[in-house]
């Protein structure tokens, strides 16, 4: 028996002394595997490439749908807002203005509309003045001529210090005159209420001289207007911009914006609802305050063109747009030679002026 172990354990020593070695890789094998992880490896970063470019045109599309909706949400909220503060009892107040920030006139006595389109070589530009106080299309009347620095008023005018008010006459004709608050003197039952305007360093009307002062008699009007805002939307380039006048300051609403334009919505003399679409020029070149009771409305359009360009085809020729877009029937131009390989997003808004339209209703 013992015998018998023995040898079992002798052949289990010679089995392991006998047993082959692993066989490894030869070196066709390992080229070969590395060719096929190369080839794949390839295929990943082309396909990542191919993703990252189709996303970042697909951000640039979104971006570009996004700026517009800012732009003309921003365009949609002034323009409605035009001409807030200028009407009172059925009539345009301010035929001319005097308008001024800190020493400097910005309107000297000068013809004057709320609202106005002016035709520059780079697109249309649109100026906007409203006031920010809801209660400005109501007003109330001098009980006395106005002085220099102070106003008289037959009823209440909730005014603070540091607001604005609008001075404007008795009938349309001489200037009306923005001025800021100094003081309010509350009416008693002997005295009216008064209004002081006087020349300080913190009031930002008051401080200018006009070629034109003005004093206004017994029953002329002061509005409240809170503040004033002038908005003033050009193209600068290819950047449809927001310039704010009063202020000195600017912002870009929407880049690569190749047409900006706009329209006056008329109605025919005599006539209250909208006919037709009149472009700056010809009788409309500059808005008076004898054509501007036909205003109903203004159509806004804009065109923009993608960031990215698109991949081009097989045979390197672009196909994302075949033909440039139009804007109120006027060919826009493109700012690229190889516009075909971008795309383009036109954009028409139309705001009623319902501001101008009330303030004017018998």
């Amino acid at each position: 028996m013992c015998a018998d172990l023995a040898h079992r354990r002798a052949a289990r020593g010679h089995g392991r002394a006998t047993a082959m070695p692993g066989r490894g890789l030869s070196l066709v094998e390992l080229m070969a595997g590395i060719v096929v992880a190369l080839l794949i490896s390839l295929a990943a970063t082309s396909g990542a490439m191919l993703f990252t470019a189709t996303q970042r045109q697909g951000m640039g599309t979104g971006g570009a749908m996004v700026n517009t909706s800012t732009a003309l949400a921003a365009l949609r909220d002034d323009v409605a807002a035009a001409g807030l503060g200028f009407f009172g009892d059925s009539q345009f107040l301010c035929q001319r203005l005097n308008l001024s920030v800190d020493t400097t006139a910005l309107i000297d006595g000068a013809t004057f509309t709320p609202l106005s389109i002016t035709a520059e070589a780079g697109g249309d530009r649109i100026d906007v003045l409203y006031a920010t106080e809801v209660a400005s299309g109501t007003n109330v009347l001098l009980s006395a001529a106005t002085t220099a620095s102070a106003a008289q008023l037959r009823s209440l005018l909730p005014a603070s210090v540091g607001q604005a008010v609008l001075l404007a006459p008795a009938t349309p004709g001489d200037p009306c005159v923005v001025r800021t608050v100094t003081a309010n003197t509350p009416a008693t039952l002997d005295t009216p209420q008064s209004v002081a305007y006087d020349n300080l360093s913190t009031a930002r009307f008051n401080r200018a001289a006009f070629t034109t002062p003005v004093t206004y008699p017994d029953r002329g009007r002061v509005t409240l207007l809170g503040d004033v805002r002038w908005s003033r939307f050009r193209l600068v380039g290819t950047d449809l911009t927001l310039e704010r006048p009063l202020v000195g300051t600017s912002a870009v609403l929407a880049r690569n914006v190749l047409a900006f334009r706009a329209e006056y919505g008329l109605a025919d003399a005599g006539t209250t609802a909208l006919a037709s679409w009149q472009a700056a020029s010809g009788a409309f070149a500059t808005l008076t305050p004898a054509n501007l009771p036909r205003v109903r409305a203004l159509r806004i359009g804009l065109v923009t063109r993608s960031a990215q360009a698109e991949k081009r085809n097989a045979a390197g020729d672009c196909e994302a747009t075949s033909a440039m877009p139009t804007l109120f029937g006027t060919a826009v131009t493109a700012d690229v030679a190889d516009w075909q390989c971008y795309r383009y997003r036109s954009s028409t808004l139309v705001v009623p002026l319902r501001n101008l339209v009330l303030g004017m209703v018998p």
